[in-house]
This record gives C-alpha cells, structure tokens and sequence, in this order.
C-alpha cells in the first residue's frame, strides 16, 4: 500500500511532535514537584483578562488543534482513507469497538456514581503520541499499519468531538449558538462561491469562535465547523485547506501541544496518588484505556471481517493489528481536555491527570515491546 505524499509528511510530523510532547510533559512534572512548585502551579494560574492562561489555552488555543483535526479529517473523507468505505471500514469499525468498549468498562466502575460523567475520558486516541511510538520502530512498521493507526486515530478523535459536542453541553445560549451557525453558514456561501481569500475564513472563524464559547457548546468546535467551510477542491497544493493544513501542523505540533501538555500536567505529586489511582474514575480510566482500547479494536475489527465488512490488507498481520490497538491506548491530550470538561472537582481532574498519564505510559510501552517482538517472529 502506498502512501500519499501528505501522508508522509503528517505521519514524520506527528512522530516528531509526539517527542516533544513527551519531553515537555516530563518537565512539567518534573517543575510541579520540585522547588518552584507553587510558582510553576501558579504560573498557569495567572489571569489574562476575563480568564486565566490555562484557559486561553484550552479554549482559545485548543481551537486551532480542533481546526487541524477537522482539516486532517476532511483530507482523510474525500482524498484518504476514509474516501472508500470499503477501504475505510477496518478502521471505522477499529474506531467504534475502540470508543464504546472503553467507555463500558469505565462506567462498569462509575455507573451510578458521581464520576459517571468521565466514560468520555478512556474513549480517546491521543495521534501524536500513538503515531510516535510506531515510528520508533522504523522501516519494520508496514505502511498499512501506519495508515490504519493514524486513520482510525482520526475516527477517534471525530468521535471524540462528538461526544463534547453532545454530552459535555450542560447549557446552551440559543441567540449565541444561532449567530455562530449564522456566520459557518456564511463561511459555507464563501466556499461554494469559490473565495479562496485567507482573510474571509480567518475573520469568521474568529467571530464564530466567540459565539460560540459563549453558547454553552465548547468553543473547540468552531474549529472543527471551521475547517469544513475551508474549500478543499482536488486537494493539491492549490487548495486553500491544503495550505492551511501544511501551515498549521507546526505551530500545532510544536507551540499549541506543547503549552496544553505544560498547562495541564502541572500536577504536584503527593502520598495521596495510590488513592487517586484506586478511585473508581481512575480504575475505569486505566482498564478502558490498558485493556479496553486494544480489545475494542480487535474485536470490532476483527468481527467485521468475519462478516465480510471489511478486510485485513495482505501485509498486515492481526497480532500487528492487536499491537496498534495496545497503542490505540495512549489517550493523553484529548483524555486529559474531556476530563476538563466531564469533571468540576478539581480533585477528580486530578486523578484523572494521573491516571490517564500511568495508562498512556503504559499503553505506549506495552505497545511497543508488543510490536518489536511481533515484528522479530
């Protein structure tokens, strides 16, 4: 199977940009537990405006992540992966068994409980991570595997915008979400008009972004509405999406990840984290996560198949498959941002800040020792 040349190029940036995830969340923890740990815990604290710098990030910042996400997800339906259904249905279904068999195990600990709201947590697929511990592997990884991990990453991360978009909405500002749907309709005129102009697409989705964060739908989502309304054409070189697309993918992977990772893993490290873990939240976010996210993507794969839904691509072995899906477990960045939303008590975002890194470590290492020794036999 052969890749595309955006292919290419997004997988060595993800790969790239998992690193310095990992580098700067290290650092993170490292800073939250040492001698300037009040100052570091405070920093992100500060107040800019009306919000605090964590906020902007997760709000503001975050948006522009969702933006690539959207636009990844569009090049993946209409020139992609995903363009085929039949040859999109592997990861498809991989995705489906990898959300809703996490999230099952997760409320099999919670249902009925007061963190019953985070099953969203253990249902994400962080890319840059997950992409990142299979390029360790090198020129062994078979393209398909490559393309079915990202692929499915990408119907991950869809299902996880989806999943904010319908149960993390508490309240809603109707006369606000009309204006924000009013200006992406517009956007959407620009489009089918042919307007390829940055400055039309770039003064909306800033106008929607803010109607949008004052409706009670997460403001995230203008992004992703966003990205949609970006004309996409044949998709070459010439096309406004593909160029936003190209643009994006470093400040995303090396400014914006970096910050929410810094921001959001700030996490001082005390004698209570044995009973944070021991938490039905976040025992159910490490078995979704651990155990879950590999067996739902195994099973669902697999089962459809059986079925003559989909089929395995002749380089790719299931034990392969099964080891993507152990990655699959990394959730990290979109885990971490639902927790945020699922969670008002910052003793559970917390715990679930430490047990989202634990199974994200665990997953990736597992992963890829899995993988390695798949690939010697």
């Amino acid at each position: 199977m052969r890749a595309t040349k955006l292919f290419t190029e997004f997988f060595e940036n993800e790969k790239a940009s998992g690193i310095v995830l990992i580098a700067v969340t290290l650092l993170s923890l490292v800073l939250a537990n040492s001698s300037i740990q009040e100052t570091y815990v405070n920093f992100w604290k500060l107040s800019l405006g009306s919000h605090s710098l964590v906020e902007w990030i997760n709000d503001g910042l975050m948006a522009i992540f969702f933006l690539l996400i959207g636009l990844e997800l569009e090049r993946e339906i209409y020139a992609g992966e995903l363009s085929n259904l039949r040859k999109a249905s592997l990861s498809l279904f991989g995705a489906l068994g990898g959300m809703l068999v996490p999230a099952g195990l997760y409320l099999a600990f919670n249902w009925g409980t007061a963190t019953q709201s985070g099953a969203g947590i253990p249902m994400a697929t962080d890319i840059a991570f997950a992409v990142g511990a299979l390029s360790l592997l090198g020129k062994k990884v078979p393209t398909s595997l490559k393309i079915f991990l990202t692929a499915l990453a990408v119907v991950d991360d869809l299902g996880a915008i989806l999943v904010i978009a319908i149960f993390y909405t508490k309240s809603l500002a109707f006369f606000n979400l009309a204006i924000a749907l009013v200006i992406f309709g517009g956007l959407l005129v620009c489009n089918r008009m042919r307007i390829h102009s940055f400055w039309p697409y770039a003064i909306g989705g800033i106008a929607m972004w803010y109607f949008m964060l004052h409706s009670g739908i997460h403001a995230t989502i203008a992004g992703v509405l966003l990205a949609f309304a970006l004309p996409f054409g044949k998709g070459d070189k010439s096309s406004i999406s593909y160029r936003w697309q190209r643009q994006l993918h470093f400040p995303v992977g090396f400014i914006i990840l970096p910050l929410f990772a810094l921001a959001n893993t700030c996490l001082p490290l005390s004698g209570s984290i044995g009973t944070a873990l021991l938490h039905p939240s976040s025992l159910g976010i490490i078995f979704g996560l651990v155990i879950g996210k590999p067996l739902g993507i195994f099973l669902f794969a697999y089962g459809t198949t059986q079925l003559g839904w989909s089929h395995l691509p002749n380089d790719l072995r299931w034990k392969q498959l099964f080891g993507a899906g152990i990655l699959g477990g990394i959730g990290f960045t979109m885990s971490i941002f639902i927790s945020l939303l699922a969670f008002q008590d910052e003793a559970y975002i917390e715990a679930s800040k430490i047990a989202i890194l634990l199974a994200s470590t665990v997953a990736g290492i597992v992963g890829f020792l899995y993988l390695k020794r798949s690939f010697q036999s």
